[in-house]
Formats: structure tokens, sequence, C-alpha cells
């Protein structure tokens, strides 16, 4: 039997206690005797919360190995704190299939890291036009529950009524990237507004993404199914989501870490690091997006992490590819923006980065308390710790890292993945934890 004790957390930022884990389950929580062939990980001030999921991550493969493998994806998530990532569709083969879905659920088995999700396509090949094996997706070992063509809004209603209601029976949920292309063509890459009008950029107004939000809750009352909605980033869709949510219809939201800080106006000097779909935002956006997040109208917080290798981002801004990183510095970026400022307490870091996201996509084992007979996904913090984010030391293969030279209060410390230590930061300078005698099998990679 393998065993760890977790030793002094402060259990969601509240009580400490002690958490004895055997092959991967929570079997003790209070003081804890260690037992003799314990491995011992010191937690003392740390704040353990549950461990994280991202419902929205790119991972690049079969495809783009040259930006991201679901290897380096992993290693990034698991020193984010994640035990949970779902990654979208948008690869090349599009994950369109149960074979394509099942690579990707492989895949990401043996890195062994963080659990790896594979998100199916809506339509085949992205195209819009017809739908993609859903069933068969549902059916297969990935046991598909989100579906998405993000980075390609379903714009027929038809189709996206149809998606609705085939999920529906198997508790599917749809996730949409809303954007009308007929209201923000292929040039766009900036708000439209001011800046844009400014800097000569072909805009994208928010109304491109508010129209198709306020339809896709229409239709999910319409055939009584679930959507979601990817990456919010306008005060006007929180608007449409707080109607809908008011009616009971079934639509849950998620919001980036970098559409609740970052705003148009960085753009000023055409870094395209800064380029992402959907674009920054004024920041009056950024206020409604937060107080959103707060209040539950929106469910929770995913990165959207994007990652791109040099030469598609390295290019004029209206040329560079759309994305960011964000599996590394998300629980910082949160913590730093309304945990410091007394917005959210760690048990709504827990509810917006862990629960919700994990009763969305459909993962019994992933987002639950710890709590005696809980799957031992843990993640343990240092809430006043400051870190100065380095582009460079990044896990990942891409380095387009829009956080790089920032310091943010707040820092994960050391992941656990089914009661395996997957990071840890022990040997880095003024860490506050220790790991003893810990097999710490693909940590630090």
């Amino acid at each position: 039997m393998n065993r760890l004790v977790i030793r002094g957390a402060r259990l969601l930022g509240a009580q400490a206690a002690d958490l004895l884990v055997e092959d991967g389950v929570i079997t003790e929580v209070g003081s804890v005797s260690v037992p003799r062939d314990a491995d011992v990980l010191d937690a003392d001030g740390l704040v353990a919360l549950p461990g994280l999921v991202d419902l929205h991550v790119h991972l690049r493969e079969p495809g783009r190995e040259d930006a991201e493998t679901i290897a380096t994806g992993s290693a990034a998530a698991a020193a984010g704190g994640f035990t949970a990532v779902f990654a979208m569709a948008n690869t090349n083969p599009v994950t369109d299939t149960a074979e394509a879905a099942e690579r990707v659920h492989d895949l990401g088995h043996a890195c062994g890291l963080t659990e790896v999700v594979p998100v199916g396509a809506v339509t085949k090949g992205l195209e819009g036009a017809e739908l993609a094996e859903l069933g068969l997706m549902a059916r297969s070992r990935a046991k598909v529950r989100v579906f998405s063509d993000d980075g390609h809004c379903v714009h027929d209603a038809r189709i996206m009524r149809r998606a609705l209601e085939y999920v529906k029976p198997f508790g599917g949920v749809i996730s949409q990237h809303a954007q009308d292309p007929r209201l923000a063509g292929r040039e766009a890459c900036c708000h439209e507004g001011e800046v844009s009008g400014r800097l000569g950029l072909p805009g994208w107004p928010g109304i491109a993404e508010e129209s198709i939000v306020a339809r896709d809750v229409m239709l999910a009352r319409h055939t009584g199914s679930r959507v979601h909605v990817a990456h919010v980033s306008t005060a006007g869709t929180v608007e449409v989501l707080r109607w809908a949510k008011a009616q009971g219809i079934a639509v849950t939201a998620e919001v980036t870490p970098h559409h609740l800080v970052l705003t148009t106006d960085l753009l000023a000097g055409y870094d395209p690091v800064y380029k992402v779909n959907p674009p920054l935002r004024p920041a009056e956006d950024v206020e409604a997006l937060r107080e959103a997040l707060v209040d539950g109208t929106i469910d929770a917080v995913a990165t959207d992490h994007a990652p791109h290798a040099r030469h598609d981002k390295e290019h004029a801004f209206v040329d560079a590819a759309f994305g960011m990183l964000g599996l590394e510095t998300a629980l910082s970026v949160v913590s730093d923006v309304l945990v410091q400022p007394g917005r959210l307490a760690w048990s709504d870091v827990a509810r917006v980065m862990s629960t919700a996201p994990a009763r969305i996509g459909g993962l019994s084992d992933q987002g639950q308390g710890l709590a005696v007979g809980s799957p031992a996904h843990v993640t343990l913090v240092d809430p006043d710790r400051e870190v100065t984010v380095d582009a460079a030391a990044s896990r990942s293969r891409s380095r387009n890292n829009p956080w790089h030279g920032r310091t943010l209060q707040g820092a994960v410390l050391a992941t656990v993945f089914a009661g395996r230590v997957t990071h840890d930061v022990r040997n880095g300078a003024g860490t506050r934890r220790e790991l003893t005698n810990a097999t710490t099998s693909g940590a630090d990679l």
C-alpha cells in the first residue's frame, strides 16, 4: 500500500489538519499518526484545495507538437496545480471521432501527471456543416462529455440545436465559442472601440459574442439541454447569463484569468503576445467579469491555455496567431486580483477552479472535498508567496506568456494527483514546504 501524509495544511484556507492518503484515496483527516512506511509532505501554513480542474486547454497534439505536446502541457498543468484538464478538439487531425478521442485520452494517461480529458468536436472537421461522431465519442473509452468547435463558432442555429438535442440523453454539454462570423469577420483582432480605431486594427464588437450567447441560451431552453459559454469577455454577455440563470435555463460559463485582468490598452505597442480570441476588452468589461465570478453568474475559471511556436506568434499584430499561455499562472492571477483584495475566499477558489468545472465536465472523481473517501487530488498553495513570472522558465514548450515580468501574490507549491506528488518546488528558494521520502515520479519536468 502506498501511503502519503500531508501534514498541517489549512483545508480550504480554514482549519489546519493532516490528510492520510492510502492508494490514492483520503482515508483520514485530522490529527494523523504517521505510519512508519508513509511519505510525509510538510504543508504547514499552506492552503490545501481540491485539485484544480481546467475546462479549456489546447495541448496541440496531434499535429502541432512544435508548440505543445500532451507531455509538456501535462507538466505545465501539474505545475499550475491542475489535476484534470480538458483538451480542446482543434488538433490535426481534429478530435471528431472516437478513435481520435481515445488517442488523446491514452497519451494523457501514459504521462500520469494529470487527468487529460478529450473534448470532442461538435462538427466534422470543425467546419460547422455536419455533426461529428458525438454518440460514438461519448461511448468510447474516452467517455467524452464536453463538445466544442472552439475557435470556430457553431454559428448555424439548426446545427447548434441538433447538437444540443443529441448530447442531452447522455448528459453531454456543448461548449460554445461565441462569435458571430458576420459581425466579427476573419480580420477582426482587437476589441472594437477607441483603441482599435486609433491603432488601425480591425475591430471585434462585443455584440458578436453577446448575440450568439443570447441565441444559445434560448436554444438550451427550447431543447432542455446544457450549453456552456466559453471564455466570456463582455459585460453584455454577463447580463444575458444573469437573465438566463434567473429563468432556470441550463447554462454555465467560464472566464479566463487574462480577461479578469488584462485590458485592450495593452495593444498600444502592437505586441502580439496580447492578441487573443476573444480579444482583450476595456476595464469596464473586466470589472463586470470579476463581479460575475464573485456572485456566481460565471461558474468557473478556465485558462484557454493556447501555446504557439514563435514562428506563428512573432509577426505583425494582424498576422500573428491568437492565444496566450495560462496553466502555470492561473491560480496566482486569481489569488492576486480576487483573493488578496478579499473578493474571494479560498473556499470560493475551490468552487470556481475545482468543484464547478469538474461538475460541468462530468468528472465524478475530481473536484470533491478534502474528506475521507475522496480521491487524493490536492493542490497546496502558499498564499503569501510572491512570484515574478519568467516566460523562459515555463514547462510549456511555448513562450507566449502575457504575464512575463509581473509579480503575483499566491503560488502553487505542490500538486498531488491520485495520491502521487506530480509537482513540487522544494528546491526553490524561500519555499515553505519540504518533502521527505516522497516518490516524485514525473515531478519537476
